[in-house]
Formats: C-alpha cells, sequence, structure tokens
C-alpha cells in the first residue's frame, strides 16, 4: 500500500478548441513533479486531477494522492 502524497493546485488556462482557452486547474505531486491537468476549477476538476495523478504515477507505487490546500 502506497502512502499519502500532498499535490499542490493552480488555476490555468489550457488550450481548448480552435485555439480559445479554458479555465483550468493543475495538480503538481509534491513527491516527484509530475503534473495532471483538468477543465474547470470545481472541486471535481480537482478530484479528476488527483485521479488522473494516480493512474499516471510512473513510480511502482500506489499513493493516495491529496490537495495540500485542504484543511482536515
Amino acid at each position: 500500500m502506497g502512502s499519502k502524497v500532498d499535490c499542490f493546485f493552480e488555476e490555468v488556462d489550457l488550450p481548448g478548441n480552435f485555439g480559445q482557452e479554458r479555465e483550468g486547474v493543475r495538480a503538481t505531486c509534491d513527491r516527484c513533479g509530475h503534473e495532471t491537468e483538468s477543465f474547470g476549477t470545481s472541486d471535481a476538476s480537482r478530484r479528476r486531477c488527483l485521479a488522473l495523478m494516480g493512474e499516471e504515477c510512473l513510480e511502482p507505487e500506489h499513493n493516495f494522492y491529496v490537495d495540500a490546500g485542504d484543511v482536515d
């Protein structure tokens, strides 16, 4: 079982259809620096980035990625 890994979020403009930019979020893994992006700035977009982080992890680990900005 992997460990809990913090990801830091920033709001960015992402390339959309026909050269138009769309609002989005980018998550960066605190451990390795890998980045994922999703359109939109909602909690669902942030959760999608965290899910993608787990799918795209290049390390042979099964980590649980969390938003470093969430206060529990």
